[in-house]
Parts: C-alpha cells; sequence; structure tokens
C-alpha cells in the first residue's frame, strides 16, 4: 500500500524515522511553541499528583511538560502508534531523569486498553487533524478519564496561517491545496469546542492562540520546505516556483521583514458522571 501523503499516519513506515523525532523535539524547543503549548497546559488546570494520559505522545514533549506540572506524586501516560516514536521518548524521559512518572505505550487511542475513570486528564495535542478516526478517539478519552476530570484537545487550524510574501495567490495555492491533500482535517482547531460539547463535557471553554516567528527559525523553516515540496508533488506549483516561493521567505528573513503566523486552539471540558462501566481492564 502506497504512504500516505501526511507522513504521521505511519511514522514506522517512513525512511527515515528519526527525521521526525528531531522535527518533533525541534518544534518543542522553539520558544513561541513551547509558550503556546504550556499555556494550554496551564488551561488543562493541571495539578500536582494528577495522573494524566497523552493520547499520541508522539516523542514525548508534551508528557515531559506535564510530569513538571503534576510533580513527583503524579504519573504520566503516552499512547502512541508508532514503535519508533514510544522508543525515542522513553530515552528522552530518561535523559531527563523522569523514569518511573512517565512511561509510553505503543496503541491505539481508538481503543484503549485501560480501565474507565483510570486518569485525572486525557490529552491529544496536535493529533485530531492528522486522523480519520478522531471521533473514536475522542469518545475514548471520555471513558478513560474520571467524573469530574479533564479532556484538553488542542489543534492547529491550518485555515489561519498567513505568511508575509509578495505572492499572495502562489503562497493561498500551497498553503491551502496542499493542507487539503495532506490532512484528515487540516480545520480541525475552529471545531474542538463543538466536539467537546457534542460528547456531552460540561464547562467547555476555549483557548485560542498563535505559533508566530519574525526570525524564520529551523522549524518554521522545515515547514515551509515541507509545503513547497509537496506542492510540486500534489502538481500545485512547478519546483521553479516552489524554489523561488521559498527564495522570497529567506530574503525578507534577511533583511528582518519575514512574517509567518498559524492559530492554534485548545479546549477543555469537564467529564460528566455516573460513568458507564466497560470490559476493557486496566
Amino acid at each position: 500500500m502506497p504512504l500516505h501523503p501526511d507522513p504521521y499516519r505511519a511514522i514506522d513506515r517512513q525512511p527515515d524515522p528519526q527525521h521526525f523525532v528531531t522535527l518533533l523535539e525541534t518544534r518543542g524547543r522553539t520558544p513561541s511553541h513551547a509558550r503556546l503549548r504550556r499555556r494550554f497546559l496551564r488551561f488543562c488546570g493541571m495539578r500536582p499528583g494528577w495522573r494524566v494520559l497523552e493520547v499520541g505522545s508522539g516523542s514525548g514533549v508534551l508528557c515531559r511538560d506535564v510530569a513538571a506540572m503534576v510533580g513527583p506524586r503524579g504519573r504520566v501516560t503516552g499512547l502512541e502508534p508508532s514503535r519508533r516514536f514510544v522508543a525515542a521518548a522513553r530515552r528522552l524521559a530518561r535523559e531527563h531523569g523522569l523514569d518511573g512518572r512517565v512511561s509510553f505505550q505503543v496503541g491505539d487511542g481508538a481503543a484503549m486498553n485501560f480501565a474507565d475513570a483510570r486518569f485525572d486528564c486525557t490529552l491529544a495535542v496536535t493529533v485530531l487533524l492528522h486522523v480519520q478516526n478522531s471521533g473514536a478517539i475522542l469518545s475514548e478519552m471520555v471513558r478513560v478519564t474520571r467524573p469530574g476530570g479533564v479532556v484538553g484537545v488542542q489543534d492547529q487550524d491550518f485555515g489561519t496561517v498567513a505568511l508575509h510574501h509578495p505572492d499572495r495567490a502562489l503562497t493561498r495555492r500551497i498553503f491551502d491545496g496542499v493542507a487539503a491533500r495532506m490532512f484528515a482535517d487540516a480545520w480541525s482547531g475552529r471545531t474542538l469546542v463543538d466536539r467537546l460539547v457534542g460528547l456531552g463535557l460540561t464547562r467547555v471553554r476555549l483557548l485560542a492562540d498563535i505559533y508566530q516567528d519574525t526570525a524564520l527559525v529551523p522549524f518554521t523553516r522545515s515547514l515551509l520546505q515541507g509545503r513547497a515540496d509537496n506542492a510540486v508533488r500534489f502538481g500545485l506549483v512547478s519546483r521553479r516556483a516552489a524554489q523561488k516561493w521559498l527564495a522570497e521567505s529567506e530574503r525578507l528573513a534577511a533583511e528582518g521583514r519575514f512574517v509567518f503566523t498559524l492559530n492554534f486552539y485548545g479546549a477543555a471540558g469537564i467529564r460528566p458522571g455516573p460513568i458507564r462501566r466497560s470490559r476493557r481492564s486496566a
């Protein structure tokens, strides 16, 4: 079966899975992204001693942030379908001195092998836009959250991407065309409140945030390169046009005039009770 254009659908089948570990860690270290990620965790009301699950935990960046917030009495579990990501996340957690406080498992977020009401908080961050079965994942997140616990989700919304560039029509064609062909729901962010309300959560709140870059940092450069490469792959633009488009961003950055922004939307709600028992065991 040919690979889907979104590599996060099948990381372990990519030619170089380590590249995506590096990409996630690079994004995690980018100051603008680190700020919005941690603001979202505070928005979810993270408390010392909580048991927290992250679905789609990647290389473990968010789990490490959560571990710092729940403290030594808390426990963090990352669930991730990619074995390569899980191996990297375990190694990085050890390197950060988090052995015993953070654990990672290979598993499917749409069919979790966890008991009902096991966690104080469940999270899915920049995950739902990538997957076809996001409804099943959300339902499972609610199931494994205790009554009174928090379900929190955050996604980019690629309908809100903005790049200062002299060729606006080409920029729009690249961004919109690639997003529509790559992601299960490129505009996921704006739907999150509606989806949590639809699942019966209470006190659902919205946090709108923004990733911004005026220096063309490595993560943004990688994102733009990926969009250009895929625009060529999908027949949206010629290779020459894509290279010229990238060169303009490099020129603007060298002149101190580069601007790139992307909105992130977070939603969090409370799991009501009583819960329906299931046959799944812890």
